[in-house]
């Protein structure tokens, strides 16, 4: 088995802790409203949110995948970090993948904002290799997503965006399904 990791970062306006809610947090709701071309729907098919559970998420007609089913590894919510993996969905059999798996924290910004740190790690089949294209456009989705929940309702991720749960891509969201090169 091969393994590939790169890191990203985008910055916000938008606090940490505010960022975090709306990104991981009530990202299951959330993103299917703000970004409905890129996931059509979160589903919880075991566990309550937290930590050991389950979700499937299915992605909007414009994608090139069906859907994926993500676990979540840890939350964190007093230090604003995430960790989640991809174990099962046409996104890694398409990608001769085992596993991806996302580390993301959003962190404060000198300016009063965040920084979203993200890392993602590609266990994949044998020694199949994922390119630098690949890995731009999973950043470059990571990042329009990012940048969809920061401007929700005009104010960034205020109140007013319903839901609870989360994954991101990428995305994570970046955390989040959409973020996935492929």
């Amino acid at each position: 088995m091969g393994v590939i990791t790169y890191d990203n970062e985008i910055t916000s306006s938008v606090p940490p802790t505010k960022m975090f809610k709306a990104f991981i947090l009530d990202a299951d709701n959330l993103i299917p409203k703000v970004l409905p071309q890129a996931i059509k729907n979160v589903e919880i098919l075991e566990g309550d949110g937290g930590v050991g559970t389950i979700k499937l998420i299915t992605f909007g007609e414009g994608s090139q995948y069906k859907s994926v089913k993500h676990r979540v590894d840890e939350i964190d919510e007093a230090n604003c970090t995430y960790n989640y993996s991809i174990i099962e969905g046409d996104v890694l059999e398409a990608g001769d993948l085992e596993k991806i798996s996302y580390d993301v924290k959003i962190e404060a910004a000198a300016d009063g904002g965040s920084i979203c740190k993200t890392k993602s790690t590609y266990h994949t089949k044998g020694l199949k290799e994922i390119t630098e294209e690949k890995i731009k456009e999973g950043k470059e989705k990571a990042h329009a997503m990012f940048k969809a929940i920061e401007g929700r309702d005009g104010n960034g991720a205020g109140p007013g965006r319903g839901g609870a749960g989360g994954s991101r891509g990428g995305a994570g969201r970046p955390l989040g399904p959409a973020n996935r090169p492929g």
